[in-house]
Parts: structure tokens; C-alpha cells; sequence
């Protein structure tokens, strides 16, 4: 297998297999890693750089004192999993064990802002220039820079009158306690698109859903 070659989903998962403290997450490989210290975070986060170099291959790196955010894609394979995203995760992961990291993947957690529309092409373009957002997939728009989340059109003849909603993903192992909670909190859950999707209502009629890889293609 070449190393830009994208991966199936059963590739992935194989792949995984060997990544216990890693996830697929939109598109990407990602983990969290707790380093014991602040310098030992820093030193983790040198050591992952000089493998990106070596590999020709840079994953997303976000720093919080002592823990490492790290997601990995091919974004020249279309922001697709390839042999090359595996093969650094693999490094890294090895790499954590030997700085005495912990990955701790139920940390994980991304937002896309969906927005209810009957017509996309008529309301990207503001949204595209108030957030300097570019195209990304076909009915989303996306942050070059990678910071702010990606904001995606679900095209509908009958838009919500709660237009806006998150989409938060979580690691599949972690969906039920997440859900559990909002349950708890008050809201009420809509399972009938569940693994892909689970539907959350507050107590005044807000809507977010938690999302998981369960159900999706890589």
C-alpha cells in the first residue's frame, strides 16, 4: 500500500486495533496525551515535530500545559486517513509511552456548527465573507487556519425553526456516558439516527447532536 492511499473504514479500524489510545474523528486520526508535566508536554511536542519531519507529514498540534491535542489527515488526499496518518500515529503513540504520556481519548471532542437552509448557495457567500471561511466539502464551509469550527448547510425544504445547531462528536465509547449526562441535565434524546447520531433537546427546545464514527464512511 502506497503511503497517500486512503484508507477503507475496515483498513481503519484494523489500523486502530493497534491504536488503542487513538480515535477517528472527521476524517482524521486523533488522541489526547497527558504528559506528566509541562516540560515533559513541551519535550513530547519537540519530539512529535522532529517525526512530522522526518515523515514529511504534519499532524495538528494543540498544547494545554501539561496535555497534547494531536489530530492527524492527508489534507492532499482530500482530509482523508491514508497509510502515512497511521504510520505517525504509530510513532507518536510510541513516542508518548516513552515520555510517560497517557492518552486519554474520552478527552476528545470536535463542533461543527450546522445551519438549517433551503437554499445554500443564497447564504454561504455571507457566512464565507463575515468568517473568511473558504469551501471545504460541498455543503460546508471551513477555516483555513484550522482553528474555528466548520460550519455545514443541511439543506432542507423545512428549515428548523431553531436553525442553528451543534454537532459535537464523541469517541463512540464514550457516547452513552455523554448522553447519560444530558439525560441527567434535563434535556431528552432522540435515538432513531443512532450510532451515527444521537438528537439532544434542552428544556427550552435548543437542539444539539452528538455524533460519533459509528455509522460513517473514513
Amino acid at each position: 500500500m502506497a503511503a497517500k492511499d486512503v484508507l477503507t473504514r475496515e483498513q481503519i479500524d484494523a489500523e486502530l486495533d493497534a491504536l488503542p489510545g487513538w480515535r477517528l474523528r472527521l476524517g482524521g486520526l486523533a488522541t489526547v496525551l497527558k504528559c506528566p508535566t509541562s516540560a515533559a508536554a513541551l519535550e513530547l511536542f519537540a519530539t512529535i515535530g522532529e517525526l512530522a519531519q522526518k515523515a514529511n507529514h504534519h499532524p495538528d498540534v494543540d498544547w494545554r500545559y501539561d496535555t497534547l491535542f494531536v489530530a492527524l489527515t492527508s489534507h492532499d488526499a482530500g482530509s482523508k486517513v491514508t497509510a502515512r496518518d497511521a504510520a505517525l500515529a504509530k510513532s507518536i503513540s510510541a513516542a508518548a509511552q516513552d515520555g510517560g504520556a497517557v492518552a486519554q481519548p474520552q478527552r476528545l471532542r470536535s463542533v461543527e456548527i450546522a445551519l438549517d437552509t433551503n437554499n445554500m448557495a443564497e447564504v454561504a457567500p455571507v457566512w464565507a465573507a463575515a468568517l473568511g471561511f473558504v469551501a471545504g466539502a460541498p455543503d460546508e464551509l471551513k477555516d483555513p487556519a484550522g482553528m474555528l469550527p466548520t460550519l455545514w448547510f443541511q439543506e432542507t425544504q423545512t428549515p428548523n425553526a431553531n436553525r442553528f445547531h451543534f454537532d459535537i462528536h464523541v469517541p463512540a465509547s464514550e457516547a452513552q456516558e455523554v448522553l447519560a449526562a444530558i439525560a441527567e441535565a434535563g434535556g431528552t434524546l432522540d435515538h432513531s439516527n443512532a450510532p451515527q447520531f444521537v438528537i439532544a433537546t434542552d428544556p427550552q427546545g435548543n437542539r444539539l447532536c452528538i455524533c460519533t464514527e459509528e455509522g460513517r464512511d473514513a
